[in-house]
C-alpha cells in the first residue's frame, strides 16, 4: 500500500504541471485582457498596473513567478483588490465543500435505493419505474432543472428562497438539484453492477441455502454491485465538492467554482490557475481513493 501511494503521487507532479502550463498559456492568449474595459485606460496608468501585477515581465518570468504562485497562493488577484489567490480558496472553497457533501448524500440516498429496486425484479414495473425516471434526470441538465426547481419550490410554494447561502433552508435546493442529476446516473450504475452479481455462483448457492431475498441483496450482492458507482463517484465526488459552476451561478451561492466563473470572464489569471490547480489536486485525489476502495470491495485488485 505504501509503495503504491508514493508511486501514485509522483504520478501526479507531471499532470499538475501539465494543467497549469496549459492553463498559464491557454489564458494568456485569450482574447482580452484582465484591464479589458468599456472604458479605456490612459497609458500611463495601463504601464502602472501591468508592470505591479507583473505582466510586464518577460513571458518566461511570468510563467515561472505563476508556477510559483500556485504553490504558495501569495499571488494577488487582479479583479479581487487586497486579496490574495489563497485567500479566495480558503474562503470559498468550505462552502463548495459543504454544498458538494450535501449534494453527494442526497444522490447516494436516491441513486442507490433505487437502483437496487430495479434490480431486485428486472423488466418489471418495478424496474421500468426507476430506471425511466433515472432517464429524465440523465437528460434534463442542471442549467435546466435548477430554475424548474426554484419556480416550484420557491417561487410557487414558497418553500425555499430563491438564491443565497444565509439560512439552512438555502442548502436544499441547490443540493437537490445537483443531487438528483447525479442519482440518475448512479441508480443506473448500481442497477447493471447489482444485475451482473446477481447472475455469479455464489448468489445461486445463497438462494440455494434458503437465504431470503432482501439478505441476498444486502449482504452478498451489494459489495460487488456498487464497485461501477464506486468508479463513477471519484470524478463525481470531486466535481461536487470542488464547486458546480452552473448551480452556484444560478442560486448565487458563494462557492469557488462562483469565483472560478468570474475570473475566466475577468482574465484574472492568478484566480483561474489557482482554482484550476485545486480542482485538479481534488480530482486526483479522489481518483486514489477510488483506487483505494476499488481494492477493499473487490478482494481480486491488488494495489502494487
Amino acid at each position: 500500500m505504501a509503495r503504491f501511494l508514493f508511486i501514485r503521487l509522483l504520478q501526479t507532479l507531471p499532470v499538475l504541471w501539465a494543467v497549469a502550463t496549459l492553463t498559464f498559456f491557454m489564458v494568456r492568449h485569450a482574447p482580452g485582457g484582465p484591464f479589458t474595459a468599456e472604458k479605456s485606460i490612459p497609458p500611463e496608468i495601463l504601464k502602472r498596473l501591468e508592470a505591479h501585477y507583473g505582466l510586464d515581465k518577460p513571458v518566461s518570468e511570468q510563467y515561472l513567478n505563476f508556477l510559483k504562485s500556485l504553490v504558495t497562493g501569495t499571488q494577488p488577484s487582479i479583479r479581487h483588490s487586497n486579496r490574495t489567490v489563497g485567500e479566495i480558496i480558503r474562503e470559498s472553497f468550505p462552502v463548495s465543500l459543504e454544498l458538494g457533501a450535501w449534494s453527494l448524500f442526497v444522490a447516494l440516498a436516491l441513486g442507490v435505493p433505487a437502483g437496487m429496486l430495479a434490480a431486485q425484479r428486472p423488466n418489471t414495473a418495478r424496474d421500468y419505474l426507476p430506471m425511466s425516471a433515472a432517464m429524465v434526470g440523465v437528460c434534463l441538465p442542471t442549467f435546466v432543472l435548477g430554475p424548474l426547481v426554484v419556480l416550484f419550490f420557491a417561487l410557487q410554494l414558497g418553500w425555499f428562497h430563491t438564491s443565497g447561502w444565509s439560512t439552512p433552508g438555502d442548502r436544499v435546493l441547490p443540493a437537490l438539484t445537483l443531487g438528483c442529476h447525479l442519482a440518475a446516473y448512479i441508480a443506473r450504475l448500481t442497477r447493471g453492477g447489482m444485475l451482473e452479481i446477481m447472475g455469479q455462483d455464489f448468489i445461486r448457492t445463497a438462494r440455494a441455502k434458503g437465504a431470503s431475498g432482501l439478505r441476498i441483496l444486502t449482504q452478498h450482492a451489494l459489495r460487488g454491485g456498487l464497485l461501477p458507482v464506486i468508479t463513477f463517484l471519484g470524478p463525481a465526488a470531486a466535481g461536487l465538492i470542488t464547486g458546480s459552476f452552473v448551480i452556484e451561478t444560478v442560486f448565487n451561492v458563494p462557492g469557488l467554482g462562483k469565483y472560478f466563473v468570474g475570473s475566466v470572464f475577468d482574465r484574472d489569471i492568478p484566480v483561474v490557475g489557482g482554482t484550476v490547480f485545486f480542482f485538479s489536486a481534488i480530482i486526483l485525489f479522489f481518483n486514489l481513493l477510488v483506487d483505494v476502495a476499488q481494492a477493499w470491495l473487490n478482494p481480486k485488485v491488488r494495489l502494487e
